[in-house]
C-alpha cells in the first residue's frame, strides 16, 4: 500500500463524513484522483486569463484559480480516504495516486508562468515540483519510506500559489515585484531546497544501511 502524506484535516469529522458520502455514492478513488487534474486545469487556465484581464474579470480569474488549487488538494485528500478508510482501493490505485499530481502541478504552475509573462519560469517551477516527487518516490523504491519534508512539498506549493492569488487581488505588486511572479520564484527556490534536503537524507540513509550490512 502507498504511504500517505500526514494531513491533519484527514482526522476531522467533516472529512470523514465527506469521504463516507463519496463511498456510499460509489465514487472510486481513481476518479477522484483524475478530477484533481480537471481542477488543476481550471486553475491554470484562470491564472493564464488573469494575465490579460482587468477589473472584475481579473478578480474572478484569481478567485477561480485559488478555488481550483484548493479543490485539487481536496481531491488529493479524499482519494486516499476513500481508498483506505472506505476500502475502495484498486490494483492500479498507486498509479492514479501519483501520476495526476504531476500533471496537476504542471498545469497550475505553467498557467501561473503564463499569467506573469514568464512561461519559462512557470516550466522551471513545474520541473522543480516534479523533481521533489521524483526524489521522494526514488527513496521509497529503495525501502527508505516516503520523505514528505519541505520546505516546498505539495501542500506548501499550493499554499503559496493560493495565497499569491488572493493577495494579488488586493496588491498586485509588492516592493516593485509582481506577487504572482514572486510566488513562482519562491516555489522554484523552495523546491530546489526540498530536492536537496530529500536527496541528502536518502544518500545518508543508503550509506548507513550499507555500513550496517557489512
Amino acid at each position: 500500500m502507498f504511504e500517505r502524506r500526514p494531513i491533519a484535516s484527514r482526522n476531522t469529522k467533516l472529512a470523514a463524513r465527506v469521504a463516507k458520502a463519496l463511498v456510499e455514492r460509489g465514487i472510486s478513488p481513481n476518479h477522484i484522483s483524475q478530477f484533481s487534474m480537471v481542477f488543476a486545469a481550471l486553475a491554470g487556465m484562470a491564472f493564464w486569463l488573469s494575465g490579460t484581464a482587468n477589473g472584475v474579470l481579473y478578480v474572478v480569474c484569481l478567485v477561480g484559480a485559488a478555488i481550483g488549487c484548493q479543490f485539487r488538494l481536496l481531491c488529493n485528500l479524499f482519494d486516499g480516504m476513500v481508498a483506505v478508510e472506505g476500502g475502495r482501493g484498486a490494483p492500479d490505485g498507486p498509479f492514479w495516486n501519483e501520476a495526476p499530481d504531476r500533471v496537476a502541478d504542471a498545469l497550475i504552475l505553467v498557467g501561473l508562468g503564463l499569467a506573469t509573462g514568464h512561461p519559462g519560469l512557470g516550466w522551471a517551477a513545474a520541473a522543480a515540483a516534479i523533481g521533489t516527487a521524483y526524489v521522494r518516490e526514488l527513496g521509497s523504491t529503495q525501502g527508505l519510506g516516503a520523505d514528505f519534508r519541505g520546505p516546498m512539498a505539495k501542500p506548501q506549493r499550493m499554499a503559496v500559489v493560493t495565497g499569491a492569488a488572493i493577495l494579488a487581488i488586493f496588491a498586485p505588486t509588492v516592493l516593485g515585484w509582481s506577487v504572482l511572479h514572486l510566488a513562482l520564484w519562491i516555489i522554484v527556490v523552495g523546491s530546489v531546497v526540498t530536492i536537496l534536503r530529500r536527496s541528502r537524507r536518502m544518500i545518508a540513509s543508503l550509506r548507513s544501511a550499507s555500513k550496517s550490512n557489512q
